[in-house]
């Protein structure tokens, strides 16, 4: 019996939007990277978000670890989307502070 070594594509595939998922699973790349930074095991990352395998979140921190930089650089991207999407969102609403103080005064008033 002899075991047999093949190369394997890592568990991810890019969405529509550009997001990388990790297997079959909508969990996000950074969600598993970010999870695995601060010191989540794969064990719990797969605990926290059970859609996920732990193959896949083993294979992914491991495509990490061996693309380190070309997977900072993608996160930092998709930091910088989501920071630009927030303001955008902020330019867009009114502020809800004065609601929000206007509703709480008027139930303390209650």
């Amino acid at each position: 019996m002899s075991l047999v070594l093949k190369s394997e594509t890592p568990p991810l595939r890019e969405d529509e939007t550009g997001a990388i998922r990790v297997g079959n699973s909508r969990v996000l790349l950074e969600t598993v990277i970010r999870a695995f930074q601060d010191g989540a095991s794969p064990e719990s990352i797969v605990h926290r978000y059970s859609t996920l395998s732990l193959s896949d979140v083993y294979n992914a921190i491991g495509y990490y670890l061996r693309h380190q930089d070309a997977v900072e650089t993608y996160l930092n991207q998709r930091e910088q989307l989501a920071q630009s999407v927030q303001q955008r969102l902020f330019s867009i609403q009114p502020d809800l502070s004065l609601i929000r103080n206007r509703l709480l005064s008027q139930q303390n008033q209650d």
